[in-house]
């Protein structure tokens, strides 16, 4: 595996970790996670590689080994897909496909709306609710971060702290992300995905809503299940998988 790293218009610094020789498959990891968590550690990446992928994966903003800036002008409404368009266009991807987990299922979906086109999309651990509520789900992640030092095993947020503490995230960062750098999605603009897509969710999550709701609403969507909860299905051998055979 290499890394490369892009800088972005505002400056910041993005690294992004390639693995394998082929087709490009551009892989986006989810909240507080990384391309090592959610891509490499579990086999994913590898499994890919070794069928004729190029598997491409960057850390967001505040994430893994790319830059955590706390200016909060760099956290401007869809920041994170303009970093996603961004690497699209610096790399010269034409002829790729696209996998996101969780935020970057989310993150997958709005760039898909402004502009990507992937040949296949993978939306992984989102469901239809994922996309429109952000307000909602991201309050837990707010609440969390406020109160960090106080939380004890037992409560609802302690295993949200503790990844976020083992993935040495900045707290400070993260709220700025949290709170001014992402954007809900317009339902009816998920029309607009028409190339073939896979919803991928574990047989136990249900943390971003429906998945069900979210395959009728995209024009050419089917769904695949894995084993697991939210944090589990991402770990799960099966997920790989069920990529491969779809992105093959």
């Amino acid at each position: 595996m290499i890394q490369q790293n892009i800088t972005t218009p505002d400056g910041t610094n993005l690294a992004i970790h390639r693995m394998g020789e082929g087709r490009p498959v551009l892989l986006f990891h989810g909240l507080f996670s990384s391309a090592q968590m959610n891509w490499v550690k579990y086999g994913h990446a590898a499994l890919l590689a070794e069928n004729g992928f190029e598997c491409i994966m960057p850390d967001w903003r505040v994430h893994g080994d790319s830059d955590a800036p706390t200016d909060p002008a760099l956290y401007t409404p869809g920041v994170l897909v303009r970093d996603a368009l961004h690497i699209v266009e610096t790399l010269g991807l034409e002829n790729y496909d696209l996998v996101g987990f969780s935020l970057g299922a989310r993150t997958a979906t709005s760039a898909v709306i402004d502009g990507l086109r992937p040949r296949r999309l993978v939306l992984g651990g989102m469901g239809i609710e994922g996309l429109s509520n952000w307000e909602k789900r991201s309050a837990f992640f707010v609440d969390m971060i406020d109160r960090f030092d106080t939380i004890k095993h037992g409560d609802p947020a302690f295993l949200a702290k503790s990844f976020m503490k083992a993935q040495g995230i900045d707290r400070d960062a993260a709220r700025l992300l949290l709170t001014q750098g992402v954007e809900d999605i317009a339902l009816e603009d998920l029309s607009r995905i028409t190339m073939p897509t896979l919803v991928l969710i574990g047989d136990e999550d249900r943390d971003n809503g429906s998945p069900e709701r979210l395959r009728d609403a995209l024009p050419d969507a089917t769904m695949g299940v894995v084993p697991g909860n939210h944090m589990g299905s991402v770990t799960a051998k099966e997920m790989g998988r069920a990529i491969l055979e779809f992105l093959s």
